[in-house]
């Protein structure tokens, strides 16, 4: 059982985490806006115009490359077990699993004051989280089916700086998103670039509206960026194999089925000829 000294201390750390992610957002873009050059601090392995095809991003993930989900296992606990809970699935579950002997699942995974039978929750307090953020972080144990593997993929990848926002953070996958970019240091600052566009109108009037056109890097993140892609899609992978960890058992037992299924047929076919051969 958690005790509400370890509640506090998990909420205060996040209440920590996320001020400074904050406070360092804001402080880049003050800096830009000051003067300082987007382009030198970019990180150079970054396309001119990354992200301007957003919306065709495909996690590919795939649910048996069991290295990768572990990795995915290890990045959820780090960053998004804070606010996010798996209530679905149990500690003992993801060990046996993913083949992660006990003792490691004790030492590396769990968070201290929890048994391995008990399910995946988070330690904060969701009237603290609904303070903070403005609503309860939604469960995420069903999230990749609810939405979709691509869907996590992109939102994941689409985090830009927006000083409007009280978080500093904004997202195009989920516009006005209240979760703030708890990956900020991994992936670095970046913003989104508007262009003008023109859209006709009854009575032949053009709208003009701002349509996003592509991400400018600010502030390098401690991962490249082919690094913080593969942070993402192990992240997915590992929240794609929660939302049914028994998918992989299931594709490989449907091969037999179908096989079982085509044989029978073959047998049944035999029999009917057998008998309709005399009827003419």
């Amino acid at each position: 059982m958690r005790t509400d000294r370890g509640r506090g201390r998990r909420g205060w750390l996040a209440a920590a985490l996320l001020s400074v992610a904050v406070a360092a957002t804001h402080g880049a873009w003050a800096a830009e806006e000051a003067g300082g050059s987007p382009e030198a601090a970019a990180n150079p392995e970054v396309p001119a115009r990354f992200g301007a095809d957003w919306q065709s991003w495909h996690a590919a993930n795939d649910v048996s490359d069991i290295p990768s989900v572990q990795r995915g296992a290890r990045n959820f606990v780090s960053y998004c077990l804070g606010c996010h809970s798996l209530k679905y699935e149990r500690w003992s579950r993801l060990g046996e699993d993913l083949g992660v002997p006990p003792r490691l699942l004790q030492q590396d995974l769990l968070p201290p004051g929890d048994k391995p039978a008990q399910y995946i929750l988070t330690s904060m307090p969701a009237a603290d989280a609904e303070a903070w953020f403005g609503k309860t972080p939604p469960d995420l144990t069903l999230m990749a089916r609810a939405r979709g593997q691509d869907y996590l993929y992109q939102f994941l990848k689409t985090f830009y700086v927006d000083p409007a926002r009280q978080t500093g953070a904004n997202n195009l996958r989920l516009p006005t998103t209240a979760m703030p970019h708890v990956l900020s240091e991994l992936e670095g600052l970046k913003r989104a670039v508007y262009k003008e566009a023109n859209s006709g109108a009854e009575g032949g009037q053009a709208i003009h509206q701002q349509v996003f056109d592509h991400f400018e890097q600010i502030a390098p993140g401690r991962l490249s960026a082919a690094e913080y892609d593969g942070f993402v899609r192990d992240t997915v992978n590992f929240l794609d194999y929660v939302s049914e960890p028994t998918q992989t058992a299931r594709r490989a037992l449907g091969v037999w089925v179908v096989l079982f299924l085509l044989v029978f047929t073959w047998l049944a076919w035999l029999v009917k000829r057998e008998y309709w051969k005399d009827v003419h």
